[in-house]
């Protein structure tokens, strides 16, 4: 999608739907008071005035430091201002905007008949009832709060419940191991885990609670035995019972652990919201770091409701009657922004799904879409290629009419993935809205499939040198300013954000990503720089060579990595996965090397082609690049790999590498 400009990353000019105002920045603005901050101030401003403030920020409406030369790191936006981002989701919305009555989430279960759905009036009633449970078990502002649950409402109710009081979640996403679970809770140091007793992923059981937890409380949701049996005694065989599963034993410690449901029972549904600053913590969410331990990404109040709002109004032009279905999971930070933050400050209705998309049938997800006449939706490309190995007729045996929209995120998009998207999916009626963003940032500042940069985002594109590159280029992807919705620091570990983010380039945010600006001033997301090789002198980005594998009719995923040489520095190393139907032959490596040096050129030729079955992923479906570098130079070392949805993987993969020796 090209919208939102910011032409060649020099001037941006927008305006607010509201006030008609045009705003202008361009250029480098070095000092806090300049004209560029003054801008941002009018802008944000603007959009700030949307919202409810307790009391108005008492000073600069944004102050910050991003270079390291010049003392420490800091970003502060309507400091001293003070609000509740519940209040702002909840309570305006059902008292003010009078949508009490309207949907906030229809619940759909990992089994096709297992549904709920909730009002906004309800979702209120709901959290402010577990707000007052948390206060009653003592936790107070500041307080961190580690959830650990299925896709399911009690979800959403926790973490809104821990913003209304103060207190900063830390949510886990559900498929991590309990020694996982266990890392970010001694990192952050939560009170409090909010959990479930078990839950089916697709046919899979799989039963959390956590064992030698450092806790000292526990609340937990009776997901798997919430169905009641028929009136005459008799258990129907409706497919919800697949939820109830007799046969799960829950762990108990009565020292620690309580039910839910008994606790909700009594307590009241209403309950004042604790006005927070601006820049008081909202949330820590924990993502991958290069050592392979996890950073606590720390994100607060003010800045990111602001963002998290603006931006899922306007990226997917969100309407009063829309129904919105992103389907990442809220333990990752589009979940936050794009499943929960961000639809509720826009009074939005949003499917929350449980299950999996190749179940019970690879025509899920559309089945979803139809039942509930979705109007935008949002996934990764990895869920895209996924279905694309099945073909077009799962699909096109549903309606898909409700389609107004569709987005892609969580890494960049190969040209096949997009098409069929936008052909078999979207029918070529529906714009594909294609993100980038990360933990750190909130949500979408630029465009994987060029585009130009959301509003307020002032990008650059340096070589290795630091310097400002010009016109068509290729390099560093930087960031000059900050943004409201911008990460504050690691949690507990300052001098690490500032080294990660803003040493090696003084004076801007370094996002580990490689870009590059066309003639049209473009900006194409190449994809980490860690992912970026130097091959006998030419750079070469793996993104680029893996979507010249991927134009193959029998590949269905590849990735690419460096591997060492002794004339080259550096050769290209590749995993790919097969479509049904098709065999891992010579020939068929012959004919993928062939493509590579057609596609791109001599110098991108594979030396290396192996076949995998599957390829090492984490729960949110990004494939782990870190363990395929390490595969491709047979190092045994693969580190922490808790993340993985299939560690089992690893050991194939290492058994039938290709002979690097020759």
């Amino acid at each position: 999608m090209r919208g939102h400009g910011l032409s060649g990353g020099h001037c941006w000019q927008g305006a607010t739907a509201a006030k008609g105002r045009h705003y202008s920045w361009q250029g480098r603005d070095t000092a806090n008071g300049g004209a560029l901050a003054v801008a941002f101030a009018e802008f944000w401003g603007d959009i700030a005035k949307e919202f409810y403030w307790k009391r108005q920020h008492t000073g600069p409406f944004l102050k910050y430091n991003f270079d390291v030369t010049k003392g420490k790191i800091f970003i502060e936006w309507m400091k001293g201002a003070t609000t509740n981002i519940c209040y702002n989701l909840l309570d305006r919305n059902v008292n003010e905007k009078k949508l009490g009555d309207k949907i906030a989430f229809y619940w759909e279960g990992n089994e096709p008949g297992d549904s709920a759905k909730i009002t906004y009036s309800e979702l209120l009633h709901k959290v402010c009832q577990f707000a007052n449970v948390l206060r009653s078990q003592g936790v107070k502002k500041g307080d961190r709060i580690s959830i650990y649950m299925p896709m399911i409402l009690e979800l959403v109710v926790a973490m809104l419940a821990c913003a209304r009081i103060g207190a900063l979640h830390s949510i886990v996403f559900a498929g991590f191991s309990a020694d996982s679970l266990c890392e970010r809770i001694l990192d952050c140091g939560c009170s409090l885990l909010v959990t479930a007793d078990a839950f089916y992923r697709g046919d899979k059981l799989i039963i959390w609670i956590p064992l030698g937890s450092p806790l000292k409380k526990c609340i937990v949701v009776k997901h798997l035995g919430r169905e009641e049996t028929a009136v005459d005694g008799t258990c129907s065989k409706s497919p919800p019972l697949k939820r109830l599963c007799q046969d799960v034993q829950t762990p108990w410690n009565p020292a620690m652990d309580m039910w839910w449901h008994e606790l909700m029972s009594s307590a009241s549904t209403e309950c004042e919201p604790e006005w927070c600053d601006a820049e008081d913590e909202l949330f820590i969410l924990y993502t991958s770091g290069s050592t392979g331990k996890p950073k606590g990404v720390l994100h607060t109040v003010g800045g990111y409701m602001l963002y998290a709002a603006t931006s899922f109004k306007y990226v997917f032009d969100y309407q009063p009657e829309d129904v919105y279905w992103c389907t990442a999971d809220i333990g990752w930070i589009t979940g936050h922004s794009y499943l929960t933050y961000g639809p509720l400050a826009n009074g939005a209705t949003s499917v929350l799904f449980e299950g999996v998309p190749t179940y019970p049938d690879v025509g899920r997800m559309w089945s979803v879409v139809d039942k509930y006449k979705v109007t935008k939706f949002y996934t990764a490309p990895t869920a895209i290629r996924l279905l694309m190995k099945h073909g077009e007729e799962p699909v096109k045996k549903h309606s898909r009419k409700s389609l107004k929209v569709l987005g892609s995120v969580g890494e960049p998009i190969n040209p096949e993935a997009w098409l069929w998207y936008y052909r078999v999916v979207g029918e070529e009626r529906c714009p594909v809205v294609d993100t980038f963003w990360q933990t750190e940032t909130v949500s979408s500042r630029l465009g994987v499939a060029g585009t130009f940069p959301f509003f307020g985002v002032v990008p650059a594109i340096l070589n290795e040198s630091g310097e400002e590159l010009e016109g068509e280029a290729e390099g560093y992807l930087v960031f000059k300013q900050p943004w409201p919705g911008i990460m504050r620091t690691l949690y507990g570990n300052h001098q690490q954000f500032e080294t990660t983010y803003f040493k090696k380039f003084p004076g801007y945010y370094v996002t580990g990503d490689g870009c590059k600006r066309d003639k049209d001033g473009y900006y194409w997301i190449t994809g980490r720089i860690d992912d970026m090789l130097n091959v006998s002198g030419h750079l070469l980005s793996t993104a680029e060579v893996e979507s010249a594998l991927l134009e193959h009719a029998a590949v269905s995923e590849a990735a690419v990595v460096s591997h060492p040489h002794p004339l080259k520095g550096e050769c290209l190393y590749c995993f790919v996965t097969l479509r049904d139907g098709h065999e891992f032959t010579k020939n068929l490596t012959d004919e993928l090397k062939k493509q590579v040096r057609e596609k791109i050129g001599p110098i991108a030729t594979p030396d290396y082609i192996q076949y995998a079955p599957s390829l090492p992923k984490t729960r949110s479906g990004k494939i782990t690049r870190r363990i395929l570098r390490k595969i491709a130079k047979n190092d045994q070392d693969v580190g922490d790999i808790s993340t993985l949805a299939n560690p089992g993987i690893i050991k194939h993969l290492f058994n039938n590498r290709c002979d690097t020796k020759q």
